[in-house]
């Protein structure tokens, strides 16, 4: 059960968040229609420049196939440098370790990683990233990756917005706009915070450290070809090292770590990630991390409803990724507070911490996990793999769900419209009327969008994690084996079409298989929502205002929000309970059989 502190720490989180959402909702409204904010006698002059050496018009605006095609050339751009970065690491500068160069597959799959704001890691970063590969490749990519996002959503909004008219905006100007005026200045603020709590940020080459004591262990011996020697009797040999000092990583951590939450990007600069004291080092920290995931997705409900004229359509979706939220929050604490029947019997009580920082505690942990599956974050605090049974069903359902609780940056916001859609028109079937959503109606076209956006990822999901059962090489990368070993593949691919890229971490990923066909599976889940929401936003666009009238249902009301809540559920479970039954649930019971 949660203590007193627990409580009051979950509600002051809370009530911070709720506070925030208006005001950086409202600001984030004037930074994308063009308004003046108390940045522009800053920012302004920056973003003239770059528009005149870009060559960019900002007033001219595009229709949804050249916005779509300006997304994707940009990305395909970001692709190229990054991938060049980490194929060339050891020969650019800022790599005091002498780091080597990524494998090709491994680079291929970690750029295409950064610049779908997956940002999964088959890689341990403290141990291949060089710093100029964290800074000038991954960062950057946090920031671009998130403002495309952002992009994205607000082309969606315009679509609401207008009428009879081809044109949804400048993608040119609305990625700029978000990162030099939203991104940017927050990440700053964030990144300072984070280095006055002991977040470090350096350039210093690792430092070597006695131990105050002295440790061992036994590791294998090898013959000439890799495998391990054994003895007249079959086992192997083992030679004692004694481990007498240590390597402490070091490196610019603060300023990566805050654009890496704000940017809902995850990854993390060292492989322990947020659970790792150099990045999160005090429950502050912990708590300011957090809230950084979830302030641009939950600001954006509100940014929705200032654009579209009516502020409650914007709190009645905040309403539904918030429910959804404390629910999984509250399913997750009790799965990891009950502990399993094993350790009870052992007299262990207190829930299961394994895999969980204990400067955090069960409440600080569950937080932490719900946000960062629920956005596509994948930065963590908890090995997911120690989780219990149903405690890792949550975070794998926020994924498979589509991340819409709250979202990624703009990705989040664009999915539960879509689900928005599909509930406004099965109402409008039920009832034999026309559904209509903001004023323009819900035909074929907008369904097929939909539908495209919801169910991409997670067919992509469901036929991968399928072919890695069957393919010798995915299983043999698997930690354990039976029903967990299922879970963990299929949360990695969920993870990766999704574009979370957290993991259960049980699963050797450096593996071609993986590697490469985790590759197609960012990329699906990426461009294939991303360009049919753009075809919404040409297509809403070009209709006519419909008014509401008697028959038209309010969607700015808790009626909706409930039926809204229904659908997402319904859809998801439809679609991956076949999945999750053979996973987590059946886990979940041979655990409480006694094995």
């Amino acid at each position: 059960m949660m203590n007193t502190y627990d409580w009051q720490q979950t509600l002051f989180f809370f009530a911070v968040l709720l506070l925030l959402v208006k005001p950086v909702g409202t600001f984030m409204a004037k930074v994308y229609q063009g308004e003046r904010t108390f940045l522009s006698p800053f920012l302004g002059p920056c973003e003239n420049l770059l528009y005149r050496i870009c060559g960019v018009n900002k007033d001219e605006e595009m229709g949804w196939q050249r916005y779509a095609g300006s997304m994707l050339l940009f990305n395909l751009m970001g692709f190229a440098a990054l991938f060049a970065i980490l194929l060339l690491q050891h020969l650019l500068p800022l790599n005091p370790q002498g780091l080597q160069a990524f494998s090709w597959q491994l680079a291929l799959n970690t750029a295409i990683s950064f610049i779908t704001n997956t940002n999964w890691q088959a890689y341990s970063g403290e141990t291949a990233a060089s710093y100029f590969t964290q800074m000038a490749g991954i960062t950057v990519h946090n920031f671009v990756s998130a403002a495309t996002g952002m992009a994205i959503v607000i082309a969606l909004i315009r679509g609401f917005t207008r009428r009879k008219t081809s044109l949804i905006g400048n993608f040119w100007v609305d990625m700029s706009r978000g990162t030099l005026y939203i991104l940017l200045p927050l990440a700053l603020v964030a990144a300072l915070v984070l280095v006055s709590q002991g977040v470090i940020q350096n350039f210093s080459p690792y430092r070597t450290v006695p131990l105050v004591q002295a440790t061992s262990y036994d590791k294998a011996q090898l013959d000439v070809t890799g495998k391990p020697r054994l003895d007249v009797t079959g086992k192997p040999l083992t030679d004692k090292i004694i481990v007498n000092e240590v390597s402490v990583p070091m490196g610019p951590v603060a300023s990566q770590e805050a654009i890496k939450e704000l940017g809902t990007n995850g990854g993390g600069f060292f492989n322990a990630n947020s659970a790792h004291p150099y990045e999160n080092p005090t429950p502050l920290s912990h708590l300011l991390e957090i809230l950084l995931i979830l302030l641009i997705p939950a600001g954006l409900t509100y940014t929705f409803g200032i654009m579209v004229g009516n502020t409650r359509q914007g709190w009645t979706l905040l309403a539904v990724m918030l429910l959804l939220f404390v629910v999984s929050f509250v399913v997750l604490q009790w799965a990891e507070t009950s502990g399993t029947p094993q350790l009870t019997q052992l007299g262990i009580m207190g829930g299961n911490m394994e895999g969980k920082e204990v400067r955090f505690g069960l409440a600080g942990t569950s937080l932490f996990e719900v946000a960062t599956t629920g956005t596509s974050c994948g930065a963590v605090a908890a090995m997911h793999d120690s989780l219990t049974p149903i405690g890792g069903l949550v975070p794998l359902s926020l994924i498979l769900l589509g991340e819409i609780v709250f979202g990624g940056v703009g990705s989040g916001l664009y999915t539960m419209l879509a689900f928005a859609i599909i509930a406004v028109f099965v109402s409008g079937l039920m009832i034999g009327r026309t559904p209509e959503y903001l004023g323009k109606k819900i035909e074929v076209r907008e369904m097929w969008v939909s539908i495209i956006t919801i169910l991409s990822a997670g067919i992509v999901v469901l036929i991968l994690s399928g072919i890695a059962m069957i393919t010798p090489s995915a299983v043999s990368s698997m930690a354990n084996p039976g029903a967990h070993g299922l879970s963990e593949a299929l949360y990695a691919f969920a993870s990766m079409a999704n574009n979370n890229g957290s993991a259960f971490a049980g699963l050797n990923a450096n593996v071609n298989f993986y590697n490469i066909l985790g590759s197609l599976a960012m990329l699906i889940g990426r461009y294939v929502p991303a360009v049919a929401i753009l075809a919404m936003a040409g297509s809403l666009a070009g209709k006519k205002y419909v008014p509401p009238s008697l028959g038209t249902l309010p969607t700015d009301k808790a009626p909706f929000a409930l039926w809204l809540t229904l659908v997402i559920l319904i859809v998801g479970a439809l679609t991956f309970f076949p999945a999750l039954a053979l996973g987590p649930i059946v886990e979940h019971l041979t655990m409480l059989g006694g094995n």
